[in-house]
């Protein structure tokens, strides 16, 4: 106690933080660093594996399936909506009426062709992507593969790795370890998002909406064998961390709001089983959000790049039942963007498919972050566009683009967003004998046989919940809400039900996420949610926090500060050797393992 009393901070970042790593995966990228560290390393959430054969028609179509490529076109009612809420943001943000004309008298010009292949380009990193070079050119166990030559054959003898690995490893590991300038086995992270179409590779999204992409295509075992080998490269070739010295190392699981139960199991059992840590913490998104902002009260708005989800933190407990989903993120964002230019014509005639081709939505994504912002008027400039055909070399196009504060406005007119080509993964996928869905709020949780009485829920990471608690129903409730952003903040807030925490969480509203650095946001935010409001509530004032920390990795951060504060009171971490024999808490007479008591035992914490 006297060393606590008298440690510095960052000392004591230092020196805990040292041996422990923080995990924070989402949709479309993961964040993984040591807790001492100030910024994660973030990677594309995603992994490429190599196909044997011949890549001909019917490689195509399998190719497409296991990339779950599907497109479900618009109806024509959808299309309406879609048309209409257009119209509603151009007359909100003041446009010009579209002069098709005027559109075509200031037509883009082509540019030089640019060397995607050449790494000496000296060509804006903003503006182009070369294609990934798939070719190995060294034994796949070199030390430039992040595996130590010492470790090389204690790794080949000892390591663990997931049931059922070999099944996806199929494809040519053996051939990779006896030849040089053979293809990969599998690509990780934003390379992975780079490889040519015609290239014998298929790309697979782990997490996909906010949950485990489960379908027919891609079942749980595959998915947790893709998250295994992800993280492993990255804790390999990022971190240098090897698979012998893993067992020194602690790990903590910074999970959205998004996830079921058995989800959050999965993911355990790979930072557990998989990676082999000595013992691992699950914390929740968004209350780690509030500790890496320094505040101990405020309503989250967690715009990820698929989802977004709101929750209310009031005194450093979370409130379940003020939680709601949004089926929307920054990728719709992007499509919207070259909807938008398509539908004004201010966009080449070239072939821009961002779910055919990954890397086209990485250049929207580019798009949307340097030119895309809110605010009235008219709001145009010019910009490179890049034509990626496979194996050529990208063609660059000038480009006049127009109404750039379009496509963010439709997080308050989501109708504008539809999820034509990025539907929800099939939720009957996950009906088994462990239902991800079931119902937990009637479980008798477990608590200390010597502590004090306190709740031991999920969402609360088992803090002591307020006095006033008794009016908060314990079940998160999961909803999904087109009436946009607004309107969803003030819904989480008022379901409080009680006027003085209402008045502080208007006024202490936090964006989480890579959306909430869109120019203007802030400002947007706060009118429209104070119009939101029910006149007969007693509420006038809305505001957002100002951010203390980067947004993209705010939770990332909260969650390093929670693993360290968590260190001094070891029991409610779970030890590897615990979970992986059938995950037994000793005197609790239950295990870890059962779906239905993950929140309690993973977010167990011992109230001193």
């Amino acid at each position: 106690m006297d060393y606590l009393k008298t440690v510095v901070p960052s000392q004591l970042i230092a020196e805990k933080g040292s041996n422990m790593v923080v995990i924070n995966p989402g949709s479309a990228n993961v964040k993984i660093g040591l807790a001492s560290w100030q910024t994660p390393v973030v990677v594309p959430h995603c992994i490429a594996h190599y196909m044997r054969g011949p890549m001909d028609e019917e490689a195509q179509i399998a190719k497409r399936n296991r990339e779950q490529v599907f497109t479900s076109p618009l109806s024509s009612a959808q299309q309406s909506e879609r048309e209409e809420a257009y119209h509603m943001i151009v007359s909100h943000l003041k446009l010009q009426p579209e002069n098709h004309e005027r559109v075509k008298e200031s037509w883009f010009r082509k540019k030089d062709h640019s060397d995607g292949y050449n790494s000496q380009s000296k060509l804006n990193e903003e503006t182009i992507f070369p294609w990934t070079y798939v070719r190995e050119e060294k034994n796949s166990n070199s030390p430039d593969n992040g595996i130590d030559a010492d470790d090389e054959a204690d790794i080949n003898m000892n390591e663990e790795k997931p049931e059922g690995m070999d099944e996806v490893n199929d494809s040519g590991d053996d051939e990779i370890n006896d030849c040089t300038n053979t293809f990969r086995s599998f690509i990780c992270g934003d390379e992975a998002l780079k490889i040519s179409p015609d290239q014998p590779y298929f790309l697979r999204h782990p997490i996909r909406r906010g949950h485990l992409n489960v379908s027919q295509f891609y079942p749980v075992q595959q998915i947790s064998e893709d998250l295994y080998r992800i993280w492993d490269w990255i804790l390999r070739e990022k971190l240098r961390i090897s698979q012998k010295n893993r067992h020194m190392f602690s790990a903590v699981l910074v999970v959205s709001e998004t996830f079921d139960n058995r989800e959050m199991k999965e993911m355990l059992s790979v930072v557990l089983r998989d990676l082999q840590f000595n013992s691992a913490v699950i914390h929740q998104e968004s209350l780690s959000a509030t500790f890496g902002n320094g505040v101990s009260t405020s309503c989250v708005v967690n715009i990820g790049a698929q989802v977004a989800s709101v929750l209310c933190i009031e005194d450093g407990v979370a409130v379940p039942a003020t939680g709601v989903t949004l089926p929307f993120g920054g990728e719709d964002i992007s499509r919207c963007l070259l909807w938008a230019q398509q539908r004004r014509q201010t966009w080449p005639p070239i072939d821009t498919d961002p779910m055919g081709k990954p890397i086209d939505l990485l250049m929207l994504n580019r798009l949307k972050e340097t030119q895309c912002k809110i605010k009235d008027g008219e709001l145009n400039a010019f910009a490179d566009v890049h034509c990626y055909k496979a194996n050529l070399p990208s063609e660059v196009y000038r480009v006049h683009l127009s109404a750039l504060n379009v496509p963010p406005m439709g997080l308050f007119y989501p109708s504008i967003l539809m999820a034509d080509e990025y539907p929800p993964p099939p939720r009957p996928w996950f009906h088994d004998y462990e239902d991800m869905l079931e119902d937990s709020s009637h479980t008798e949780f477990v608590k200390r046989s010597d502590g004090p009485d306190i709740f031991f829920s999920g969402y609360n990471c088992g803090l002591a919940l307020p006095d006033s608690s008794e009016s908060y129903p314990q079940k998160f409730r999961k909803e999904e809400n087109l009436d946009g952003l607004a309107q969803a903040i003030t819904n989480s807030i008022l379901s409080t039900g009680r006027l003085d925490v209402q008045k502080k969480l208007f006024t202490s509203i936090q964006l989480v996420g890579g959306v909430a650095l869109t120019k203007g946001l802030v400002g947007v935010v706060e009118e429209r949610v104070l119009h939101a409001i029910p006149a007969n509530e007693a509420i006038d004032t809305v505001e957002v926090l100002q951010q203390r920390t980067d947004p993209l990795i705010v939770a990332w951060k909260g969650g390093a500060i929670l693993g360290i504060l968590d260190y001094f009171s070891r029991d409610q971490w779970i030890h590897r050797e615990d979970w992986v024999h059938g995950g037994s808490k000793i005197g609790s007479g239950r295990k870890y393992r059962d779906s239905h008591l993950l929140q309690t035992q993973a977010f167990w914490y011992i109230n001193s």
